[in-house]
């Protein structure tokens, strides 16, 4: 689990106006709170904050949050945007019991080819892009690597069959699919298809020209 030193300042005062201060200077409000601690406002420098989550954990690195000296372990439990810029504007830091367990969301990934469904014109489709786990957050897995080399037509990937490290549980259904195969409609197919449907267009035709000359004969019979 990866995890880095991230120093916050105190001393932000509330109020839209200190915040825009602070983002014009490069810092970003936030908040830290959890396990019985009053919230404290502080701010974190912009570009440290980006160099503290650039780790393969991304948000789910825990973070030495330092503040005056004291160290609260912490994950980032939300983030506000600008709703335009897509800018940071605030943060909620939660501080953590390192022993403890805590449920996170951790990416799921694809690695290999899986020849055989491509050979049979299939494609491999990841239902579910990330996975709640309950674990202790030292043992926060940077992500979950899943191997689709052997998948056939007919393989479904299911929560239990990820491969999780120890002490990492899903939270999710034990059945509940991750990754499975889609049939896609073949050139061939589309062009067979197409040949059928102009083939009964072309006999309903001939039908209709042939009914039409029925009728004129009854007509001529008629009128002798």
């Amino acid at each position: 689990m990866s995890e880095t030193v991230l120093t916050a300042e105190v001393g932000r005062r509330a109020g839209s106006s200190d915040a825009r201060r602070l983002r014009t200077e490069g810092k970003i409000p936030a908040v830290v709170y959890g396990h019985g601690m009053d919230p404290l406002s502080v701010s974190v420098d912009r570009r440290e904050l980006r160099q503290a989550l650039s780790g393969a954990a991304g948000m789910n690195t825990i973070l030495d949050l330092t503040v005056d000296g004291t160290v609260y372990p912490s994950l980032i439990k939300d983030i506000q945007r600008h709703p335009v810029k897509r800018s940071v504007q605030h943060i909620d830091f939660i501080q953590v019991n390192l022993n403890e367990e805590l449920v996170v969301s951790i990416p799921i990934n694809l690695e290999g080819e899986a020849k055989e469904v491509l050979a049979h014109n299939g494609l491999v489709d990841l239902t579910m892009q990330e996975l709640e786990v309950r674990t202790t957050p030292r043992n926060i897995p940077d992500g979950i690597t899943i191997d689709v080399t052997e998948m056939t037509m007919d393989s479904v990937i299911r929560v239990e069959d990820l491969p999780l490290p120890s002490g990492v549980t899903a939270e999710a259904e034990a059945d509940a699919p991750v990754v499975t195969v889609l049939t896609m409609r073949t050139p061939v197919l589309d062009a067979e298809e197409e040949a059928l449907a102009e083939a009964a267009a072309e006999g309903e035709a001939g039908e209709g020209e042939a009914g039409d000359g029925g009728g004129d004969d009854a007509a001529n019979s008629d009128g002798e």
